[in-house]
């Protein structure tokens, strides 16, 4: 709250946005980006724009395929996934086919949720199959920690004997 005063104050001076992010720390796409979403120069009140940030950070937040205003929505990507249409495939389509309508847009990532995450089942479970993976569940991406080693019976640096330091005798330490 205390920046949005800030913010309010510079543009009540009439500042230029890159003077009120220099005083805030703030990149000035930042302060511009905040002035803009919130009122414009002569719009922008520091009250109001706290309490938007407020109810658009509120969660859960409802998924974009199962808001009952979204019905047409909903039945474009359901259709899609039954001619085994890819969720990035979908996305990228509907921003062609509605370039006009925002409202008609919905990212891959969304599409995967509303299949996959039981609390945001905005689509009929049995689309799942329609993937051309057919899985039911998503496969999680391996982290680089859980790999394993590729060489057999590999010797740990920590384990290695104290004359393959200082390379005393030769040949210690590798591996048979």
């Amino acid at each position: 709250m205390a920046e949005r005063e800030e913010i309010s104050r510079g543009l009540s001076a009439d500042r230029p946005y890159r003077e009120i992010a220099r005083g805030l720390g703030r990149e000035p796409s930042t302060v511009s980006r905040e002035v803009t979403n919130n009122g414009g120069r002569d719009g922008y009140r520091a009250y109001r724009a706290e309490v938007a940030a407020r109810e658009r950070a509120k969660r859960p937040k409802t998924a974009k395929l199962a808001e009952t205003g979204n019905r047409e929505l909903r039945d474009h990507v359901q259709a899609r996934l039954r001619w085994k249409w890819s969720p990035a495939e979908i996305s990228a389509r509907l921003a062609v086919e509605f370039p006009d309508r925002p409202e008609m847009r919905v990212s891959h990532e969304t599409i995967y949720q509303s299949l996959y995450v039981q609390s945001r089942g905005a689509l009929r479970r049995d689309l799942t199959r329609c993937l051309r993976t057919g899985r039911a569940l998503r496969k999680p991406h391996r982290r680089a920690a859980a790999r394993r080693s590729r060489i057999p019976n590999i010797v740990e640096i920590s384990e290695r004997p104290a004359e393959a330091a200082d390379r005393a005798v030769r040949g210690i330490g590798k591996v048979t």
